[in-house]
């Protein structure tokens, strides 16, 4: 009985194998597999080669505001066995963000695990080396953490990222605190993905160019974003002032005066830092604007109802004894960026009030590679 038992199971064995060789292997399956591609593929002097698989479509694009020329979308190039190409550059040394468009469905690169997130959708992204100041070095190195807090202005969990510079986790020592703000459509992974503040940091750091300090990037986003829609500047302040600050003061080793704290933002987180840090002056000591201003000053369809900025904050514009203690005050504006006349506007009301201004206006126009080097020269001067 036991022998017959035996031989039955391996006649089942033997049919098991039977039927699965008899099966056609998953190369050979129609469709399953194409050829292997590189994408994106950098080329020498700049230049960078982006691909896709799509053998049954009929106009494929690439697309992105970052890498110059390419906005609303570039066509590609049909090859054998459906691969589509196109090659652009040359670039300067830098993060890109970019996508696919697939016969009109946007689609992140299949074969780049790299990506960078932004208010409501996510970008692949390729970095050309080349910049001394954003690269990836063998230095001591910060670390980036995602932050899940719960926010009781807005009802609902909120993210931020936070860098805590090298030798932070040998839980000694406080540092001083810099609020770092991000622009419209983009999220709080910006900063630290395409914009490469954490890498910044940790070279100006390991060159004593910089103080070590914590910085915080939160989502300045309450919700989605499109062009000609108000921005629900008032969702995001409220849940700065009373959630995020507070938790970042209570759960990492910061000072908590004056004299160390700082707050920056590019474009739309230039206006909502100085919708934060003019009111509470007297908790900031160094304000950053990167290609921003008062949303409105300069008049159009952004000119808010009711009180300006310089009527709702008279009373802080006044005071001499807060601007005593303004260590720093930075504006950066790209001479072809479009709020170009909106920064030397603001720039202007706050000299009016006798505020000691440091405006430059620079090459380009309203770009993370203009943005990338605002960083690089603003924080160097913190805590000094």
């Amino acid at each position: 009985m036991a022998r017959f038992a035996l031989r039955l199971k391996r006649s089942l064995l033997f049919v098991l194998i039977g039927a699965l060789l008899s099966l056609p292997t998953l190369a050979q399956m129609p469709g399953a597999q194409g050829p292997q591609i590189n994408s994106p593929e950098v080329l020498s002097g700049g230049r960078i080669t982006f691909r896709i698989l799509a053998p049954n479509a009929a106009k494929v694009l690439l697309g992105g505001t970052d890498i110059p020329g390419i906005f609303p979308g570039k066509p590609l190039t049909e090859g054998e066995q459906g691969v589509w190409e196109i090659t652009v550059g040359p670039l300067e040394p830098g993060a890109y963000r970019y996508n696919f468009n697939v016969d009109g469905v946007p689609v992140i690169d299949p074969r780049n695990p790299v990506t960078s997130e932004s208010n409501e959708n996510t970008w692949s992204m390729v970095y050309l080396d080349g910049a001394d100041f954003m690269e990836t070095k063998q230095v001591p190195h910060g670390a980036v953490s995602e932050v899940t807090y719960y926010s009781t202005t807005l009802k609902r969990f909120r993210r931020a990222h936070v860098y805590t510079p090298p030798g932070y986790e040998s839980g000694e020592g406080r540092f001083p605190v810099f609020y770092l703000l991000h622009g419209a459509f983009d999220c709080d992974d910006s900063w630290s993905t395409v914009g490469r503040a954490g890498f910044i940091l940790d070279n100006l750091i390991a060159e004593k160019k910089a103080k070590p300090m914590v910085v915080v990037m939160p989502d300045g986003h309450t919700g989605p974003f499109a062009f000609g829609s108000p921005l629900p500047v008032d969702e995001f302040l409220n849940d700065f002032r009373t959630d995020l600050k507070p938790l970042v003061e209570q759960s990492y080793r910061v000072y908590t005066d004056r004299q160390n704290r700082a707050m920056a933002g590019l474009s739309m987180g230039g206006a909502h830092t100085l919708g934060i840090a003019i009111p509470d002056l007297e908790e900031y000591a160094y304000i950053g604007v990167f290609s921003s201003g008062i949303f409105g000053i300069a008049g159009g369809p952004r000119a808010p109802e009711g009180p300006s900025f310089e009527e709702i904050n008279q009373e802080i514009l006044q005071n001499n004894d807060l601007k005593k203690g303004l260590r720093l005050f930075w504006f950066a504006t790209g001479k072809d960026d479009f709020l170009v006349r909106t920064s030397r506007m603001t720039v202007e009301m706050f000299k009016k009030y006798g505020f000691d201004v440091i405006y430059k206006e620079t090459e380009g126009a309203h770009t993370w590679d203009n943005w990338r080097k605002y960083l690089n020269e603003f924080a160097p001067q913190l805590f000094q």
